[in-house]
């Protein structure tokens, strides 16, 4: 990997104290003005509004791995015992779908194509390699396995053509490219984009700007980078002032602020004492917009 001529970089600041035990699944709710998220550890969804600095929490009573809006509202959180509905109004769920069918895998990191469906991938609790698969579900719930032989199936994310996939399973490093058909929902490997050094951390959640480029946190990187996928080059570091930075999204009025989630589980009490706003939700503005998220489309 090497860095751009006019490389970067940029902190983040704590806009919501949150002190998660693994925070994730960020998602901007452009009518809410909120930004989902979830403590996939901590058993809850939260719905953050940056205005008024209020965090609604929801306990879900299960490791939570993602959520994403549904477009006539509520929500679908991938849950370890199923993907369920939560009314975000009330917090009641009602279970939509399991394949799962071990106890000791549970979803990960999720989220909607271009046409509104659901995907959604798994991990091992000890992140064994070769346990995860990727789900994609169907507008009435049907779920088909799109990949197998994964380790932790984490970030993804669509090109505005529709054309294209980006997919990261974390332990490879790499970030692979997908062709996509958009009125079936196949894709097909094309090539791995970026590989992301050892000491950069481990890419974890992932979104794309209005320009195509891959923002990518660095799970034991404290920061977010900024990858051109055309020529694998990183462009940009946005600092954090937490070492296990998780996912990230473009939200706000103009979608140009950029929403960081982070993790406390992991570090020991001296990098806790070191990092003490580790768990929390960071922000800052990058001079890049992100593009508005695939909510899912129901027909159940």
């Amino acid at each position: 990997m090497s860095r751009a001529k006019n490389y970067s970089e940029l902190e983040a600041e704590l806009v919501l104290d949150a002190k998660a035990t693994l925070g994730e699944g960020a998602i901007w709710h452009p009518a809410e003005k909120r930004l989902y998220w979830v403590d996939i550890e901590g058993r809850e969804l939260h719905l953050f509004d940056p205005t008024t600095e209020e965090d609604t929490v929801w306990p879900v009573g299960e490791r939570a791995g993602t959520v994403v809006p549904i477009v006539n509202g509520g929500a679908l959180v991938a849950l370890q015992n199923g993907i369920h509905f939560i009314n975000t109004e009330t917090g009641e769920l009602t279970l939509v779908a399991n394949p799962l069918e071990q106890d000791d895998i549970r979803f990960n990191d999720g989220k909607c194509d271009p046409a509104g469906r659901f995907w959604v991938g798994t991990m091992a609790l000890d992140s064994r390699e070769g346990a995860a698969v990727l789900y994609r579900m169907e507008h009435d719930g049907q779920i088909a396995q799109v990949l197998d032989n994964l380790s932790v199936s984490n970030g993804l994310v669509w090109t505005a053509d529709k054309s294209r996939m980006y997919f990261i399973d974390t332990p490879t490093r790499k970030v692979q490219s997908f062709s996509y058909d958009h009125d079936t929902g196949t894709i097909q490997k094309e090539r791995d984009v970026i590989a992301i050094p050892e000491h950069e951390g481990k890419p974890d959640g992932m979104t794309i700007d209005e320009r195509g480029r891959l923002w990518i946190a660095l799970y034991g990187g404290g920061g977010v980078g900024c990858w051109d996928p055309e020529t694998g080059e990183l462009l940009l570091k946005v600092k954090v002032p937490a070492p296990h930075t998780t996912s990230c999204a473009f939200g706000g009025e103009r979608l140009d602020t950029l929403y960081i989630t982070t993790a406390r589980n992991g570090l020991d009490n001296d990098q806790l004492h070191e990092f003490p706003k580790s768990g929390g939700i960071f922000a800052l503005k990058p001079d890049a917009k992100g593009v508005p998220a695939n909510f899912f489309l129901s027909r159940l």
